[in-house]
């Protein structure tokens, strides 16, 4: 089957691909862009939060703002809060964000098709998809997520994931702190409280081989915000999914005679500990549309840089992440479930996360990042 052929296929319209597709449409490739849901961002699978190192490559995040953040509280176990108090950044109206990522997509020029999964992807490279058609690409970008079809068409999986479960609830009180929750009973990961106008995501994620407790464990934090007078009884909605938490896969490579480039989650640039990814999308789709568009134009070497770009902005963070869970895992195997101690060192509002684990030249990076 030959189907339609693109300078640029975009795999997944959410901040990574939008921002990937339109940057290379914008560099002047004819580009393609397939999104399995019916509008950009809905339903919302993710705590709305990002931080304030976007705000001047977003100008328009004014707009979708909800409400700023300036701090963050982190309760362990049943502790008094530790006050981060130098924690700027913003919740935003996810829906709004995404949208406005993809129309301005669409107005470079990029042709999206919504409501149309990926359905296969052969040895050459054709794309097959949800409506019958197909897709050739000189260039393939995989923004779909943790568990990607073009990473795992190119031979690189996400294979370690944090399983979310998110409520939204009403606030008792307007707040302007995120607020973590870090207990031995969540392995691998934490819970959260944030804030978003009158009301707050409360979620949990833990480590996949945890999955089942995640409906009871956060039904129970959800009863103690509830009986403490924070937060109200009412679920005003649901959502969750997984969150890669194994670092960063190679960003670049081949399917058949395409090369594949990978952005965001499907590229495994979250934080292993916080899960913070929004940034880290929005920053690798618009390096990823540059180095396609380049490449295009003959630049041999441009994928190669992209692949270098990735490492001086993410490896220091995702190395020194990577070491903490894999602290914490350690501990647990010696000596039982995390104390306060152990729960602390690896969270990033405690000094005791930033002792170093990294070498000297990949902290260089992450100050500088």
């Amino acid at each position: 089957m030959t189907g339609d052929i693109a300078d640029v296929v975009v795999v997944g319209l959410g901040p990574a691909g939008s921002c990937a597709a339109a940057t290379a449409a914008t560099h002047g490739a004819r580009v393609i862009a397939i999104e399995a849901r019916r509008e950009a961002g809905a339903p919302v699978q993710c705590a709305e939060f990002i931080p304030a190192l976007l705000d001047q490559e977003l100008p328009f995040l004014g707009a979708v703002t909800v409400q700023p953040i300036t701090r963050m509280r982190s309760f362990v176990e049943g502790e008094a809060p530790d006050v981060t108090d130098n924690f700027p950044g913003r919740m935003i109206a996810r829906v709004a964000f995404d949208r406005q990522l993809a129309r301005r997509a669409a107005a470079a020029g990029v042709a999206c098709r919504y409501g149309v999964r990926l359905r296969a992807v052969n040895a050459d490279g054709e794309l097959y998809l949800s409506d019958g058609s197909a897709l050739r690409a000189r260039v393939i970008i995989g923004a779909d997520g943790p568990r990607s079809r073009i990473g795992a068409a190119s031979g690189r999986v996400n294979r370690a994931l944090v399983e979310t479960r998110q409520i939204t609830v009403p606030l008792r009180a307007r707040h302007d702190a995120t607020d973590i929750f870090l207990r031995a009973a969540y392995p691998g990961g934490y819970a959260w409280l944030f804030p978003k106008g009158p009301h707050a995501h409360l979620g949990l994620g833990v480590a996949a081989a945890s999955r089942a407790r995640l409906k009871a464990s956060l039904a129970e934090l959800h009863r103690e915000l509830v009986v403490s007078g924070r937060v109200g009884a009412a679920v005003l909605g649901l959502t969750g999914g997984a969150i890669p938490v194994g670092g960063r896969l190679a960003a670049v490579a081949p399917i058949g005679k395409a090369p594949a480039l990978l952005v965001g989650d499907a590229a495994g640039l979250t934080n292993p500990v916080t899960g913070a990814g929004i940034a880290a999308a929005v920053q690798s789709g618009l390096r990823a549309g540059h180095a396609a568009a380049a490449w295009l134009d003959g630049n041999t070497r441009a994928l190669d840089h992209y692949e270098d770009d990735l490492a001086e902005l993410f490896d220091a963070a995702l190395t020194r992440a990577l070491a903490r869970r894999a602290a914490l895992r350690a501990f647990a195997a010696a000596h039982g479930p995390p104390n306060a101690t152990a729960l602390r060192r690896g969270w990033i509002g405690y000094p005791q996360y930033w002792v170093d684990t990294v070498p000297p030249e990949l902290r260089r990076m992450e100050m500088t990042a």
